[in-house]
């Protein structure tokens, strides 16, 4: 089976077909590079207009942050032209950039923590000998700057600190004060509460106001619906098309991206709840440096349902699925399966979880989900190995191993089907689906899911929503944590939400708003009347 998806017509570069009054920031042509025996950019034009949005979406692997890193300077390309407002330029790296005027704030912030947020502006772009100069004469440009793009944050304040939200105005600062008026922004809210998402957004329209140009990768087409003035789709290494984003909607983007229909609404019916099959209760746990994560948290899942833990990353959500699937110590509470307490300290808590009838697919697939350098049959029975349908004492029964494997990879369509591939050589969402087929093909009880999509395609996300719906209609209890708000509120039946290691509210998906989930998040939490 071709893990290709079908061509499909190309849609005319609308947005492209003239220059923007203020004329083109950047313009990219027959931009090429290749890797190896990997094309990730083959005969690129863009074209980005002068103070817009414009937003670059596309699959996992379709080549969007090569082409970034290209126009930033950490990649070279292999043939190609790039013009920088119109001039003809050879970026050589991120400082020959930062010159152009190209700045980038990245998904996962270069901040030192213990610095404060002048010290952090200034880092690297001291100028003068003596630092304290420098952080006198920056003093007066950060506090134009706050004012001029509404970036307030307090310059004396430790990075470690502040908010993630806060943490990122810093990065924007930063490119700022080197000058940048083109900004890159990788993935920009994977880590922001829905709030400080709106607030990222009033930003980047102050900063499209003073005649900023930005560029945002993102997955999240409901953004690029929400804040773009453009938007081009990659796939495979090509460009697909670019849209003025007015004349399209979200839709026909995840049908570009993905070479056909995806349905991006979840289809489900409602719950009907039956027993309590996962109970939690006063649940401790801490972390590798014995800081309390997870502080006296109590809830339920019961069969038939969907429970998922909102929250932004951080807030104590690993280490309670770690300690509940047995791969951390509780260190207070009780974990709970069908009425019986579960002992699961120790090294194999683990195994004595699945024993029990808990299924785990764990947040990161790559580190604890799979062995990469292990075929995908091998990967297909970890953790099961020593059930009876593969042999039984010592012998495995490799033939028995192999056909359970072969008939995972064509009920979960993973691709290639190719039981002897290297795990490491299947993209991500068929990663992913190996180690979902692995955990659902055992008929469990309970599932455990953490962050079921995450670096997942958008055709292997409808996918893998659909397979958990499935499980929940078929009876099974399902605890479900995911920093995805939109997955959380599509999947879920009921809704925690965790901050600061605790639980600090209950929501029905059905009647939450997105703003009354994201205070929750924030831990701003109504005072309810007891009387």
């Amino acid at each position: 089976m071709s893990d290709t998806p079908p061509p499909i017509k190309q849609r005319p570069e609308t947005a492209a077909a003239s220059a923007p009054a203020s004329g083109w920031a950047i313009e990219l042509e027959q931009i090429n590079k290749r890797f190896g025996a990997v094309q990730a950019n083959k005969d690129i034009d863009l074209k980005v207009g002068r103070g817009t949005i414009h937003g670059i979406v596309g699959e996992n692997g379709a080549g969007k942050s090569t082409l970034m890193s290209i126009l930033y300077g950490f990649y070279t390309a292999d043939s190609g032209t790039i013009r920088v407002n119109g001039t003809r330029q050879a970026i050589t790296d991120s400082r020959h950039a930062l010159a152009l005027g190209i700045g980038m704030v990245h998904q996962h912030f270069m901040l030192v923590d213990n610095f404060s947020v002048l010290e952090n502006v200034v880092l690297g772009a001291e100028d003068s000998g003596f630092i304290r100069t420098s952080l006198d004469r920056a003093r007066s440009e950060l506090d134009r700057l706050e004012r001029e793009y509404e970036l307030e944050v307090d310059p004396d304040a430790l990075i470690e600190e502040i908010s993630v939200g806060q943490q990122q105005r810093v990065e924007i600062l930063k490119a700022l004060y080197r000058g940048a008026e083109i900004l890159i922004l990788d993935e920009p809210t994977g880590v922001l509460t829905p709030k400080e998402a709106d607030d990222l957004f009033r930003v980047l329209r102050t900063l499209r106001e003073q005649g900023k140009t930005v560029i945002m990768i993102t997955h999240k087409l409901r953004e690029i619906m929400a804040i773009t003035d453009a938007v081009s789709v990659m796939r495979q290494g090509e460009m697909v098309a670019t849209l003025k984003t007015a004349e399209t909607n979200a839709e026909e983007i995840a049908e570009l991206m993905v070479g056909r229909h995806v349905l991006l609404d979840v289809s489900k019916g409602p719950a009907t709840p039956g027993e309590k099959r996962l109970e939690v209760k006063d649940l401790v746990v801490k972390d590798d440096m014995g800081i309390t994560r997870v502080k006296n948290i109590s809830f339920s899942v019961r069969a038939g349902e969907i429970v998922g833990i909102a929250g932004v990353s951080g807030n104590g959500q690993s280490e309670l699925l770690e300690a509940v699937t047995g791969m951390r110590d509780q260190h207070g509470g009780q974990v709970i399966l069908n009425g019986q307490a579960l002992s699961l300290k120790g090294d194999d808590g683990a195994a004595r979880a699945r024993m029990a009838g808990l299924a785990h697919v764990p947040e990161d697939r790559q580190r604890m989900g799979l062995v990469t350098d292990f075929s995908e049959w091998e990967n297909a029975i970890l953790g099961y190995s020593t059930r009876p349908e593969y042999g039984a004492g010592p012998i495995l029964d490799i033939a028995a191993a192999k056909a359970k494997a072969a008939e995972q990879i064509e009920r979960f369509d993973v691709r290639p089907a190719d039981i002897n591939l290297k795990t490491a050589l299947f993209s991500g969402g068929n990663q992913q689906k190996i180690v979902l087929a692995r955990e659902m093909d055992r008929d469990p009880e309970v599932l455990v899911v953490g962050q079921p999509t995450r670096g997942v395609d958008i055709g292997a996300i409808e996918f893998i929503h659909n397979q958990i719906i499935k499980m929940r209609d078929a009876g099974k209890a399902i605890l479900l944590v995911s920093v995805e708000l939109d997955e959380i509120r599509s999947l879920a039946d009921r809704i925690l939400v965790m901050f600061d290691g605790q639980i600090v509210g209950e929501a029905d998906p059905a009647t939450a708003t997105e703003g009354q989930l994201g205070l929750m998040m924030a831990g701003v939490v109504e005072e309810r009347s007891t009387t």
